[in-house]
């Protein structure tokens, strides 16, 4: 393998029922700062059915370059089908860097296909950047979430990586951005199709994605049971927040896991992130740290959540939010 062939930044595009989702955007954003300083393209590779036109608003997003596979076959996602497509252009156009999401689709499809390119992969990635030697360096938590690990690629091509969804930020739209879209048409090899679609159910809970929230009021250990979390959700509803959660609430089967922020839960950038009773394990930091305004509430002065707040209150949860919502609620209602 001569690594001189291989370049470009590409993104795999994720699509459910033909609608992009966040994440691919989210990546976009971050190829083009890694392309940027290599000084090469960003390319996605944009598998589905009937999905030429929506092509361009990736090149809005970022794009340089669009790679449709239009197929009935990539209508809805199946392994073997997207693998073969996608491991075909992998090999036709040698990008340097792929990068896929790290949601169910892209956990599934990227291990098969570091395995079929003979290629590494680093799964849960919470930061990509360019080593001096112009590699990838990828990193993500490891053991257990108390360090973390920056892990390089530097034999095979291409270097890949999933990313959680949240981690990065997208970048701007811009609509009029020039791009070229190609279409490219893999062949499939029916007889591995091993899995078939016979009927898609989607079942609607009302679930609540935190990660489009833009003010979370969270809560851990300190918070209890969900009497207190009570209190929470009276707070949030004056501040028009979402309440979420840390994983030891989640375990404790006070709240569900779709709420859950933190390294096993989801990552999370809102303005405003109110912290009530979490001690801030790194395991939760990572889920949250970026978040524009941190406010942090705990008795413990000495709780790690302290070091990443910009205002931190000492104090007992269960005494505060209630004092916090009645100061709030006054004021909301002089406006």
């Amino acid at each position: 393998m001569n690594k001189a062939d291989y370049k470009d930044v590409y993104v795999f595009v994720e699509q459910r029922d033909g609608q992009i989702q966040s994440v691919a955007l989210e990546l976009l954003g971050k190829a083009r700062v890694l392309a940027d300083s290599l000084g090469e393209k960003v390319v996605a590779f944009y598998p589905g059915y009937k999905n030429t036109e929506s092509a361009k608003e990736l090149i809005a997003w970022g794009a340089d370059k669009v790679i449709v596979m239009d197929a009935p076959e990539l209508k809805d996602y199946l392994t073997e089908q997207y693998s073969q497509a996608i491991s075909q252009a992998i090999d036709k156009y040698k990008p340097s860097i792929v990068l896929l999401g790290a949601t169910t689709i892209g956990r599934d499809l990227g291990p098969r296909l570091a395995s079929i390119v003979e290629t590494g992969l680093t799964a849960d990635c919470t930061s990509l950047d360019i080593s001096e030697e112009r590699e990838l360096m990828m990193t993500r938590p490891a053991f257990g979430g108390n360090l973390m690990a920056t892990i390089m690629c530097t034999d095979h091509r291409p270097q890949m990586s999933t990313v959680r969804p949240g981690v990065m930020q997208k970048g701007v739209k811009d609509d009029s951005r020039k791009g070229e879209i190609e279409n490219f048409a893999p062949t499939f090899d029916s007889s591995k199709f091993k899995v078939k679609l016979i009927k898609s159910v989607k079942e609607n809970r009302g679930k609540i994605d935190i990660t489009e929230a833009k003010v979370l009021v969270s809560g851990g250990r300190g918070v209890g049971n969900k009497e207190g979390f009570e209190k929470l959700n009276s707070l949030a509803k004056v501040i028009g927040a979402q309440v979420s959660s840390s994983r030891a609430m989640v375990d404790a089967g006070v709240m569900p896991h779709e709420v859950q922020v933190g390294q096993t839960g989801k990552t999370v950038r809102p303005f405003l992130y109110l912290a009530c009773g979490i001690s801030g394990a790194i395991q939760h930091l990572a889920g949250m740290e970026e978040s524009d305004f941190i406010i942090a509430i705990n008795k413990d002065k000495f709780a790690p959540i302290f070091g990443v707040a910009d205002v931190g209150i000492v104090g007992d949860v269960h005494k505060i939010v209630p004092l916090l919502t009645e100061k709030l609620s006054k004021m909301v209602e002089k406006k």
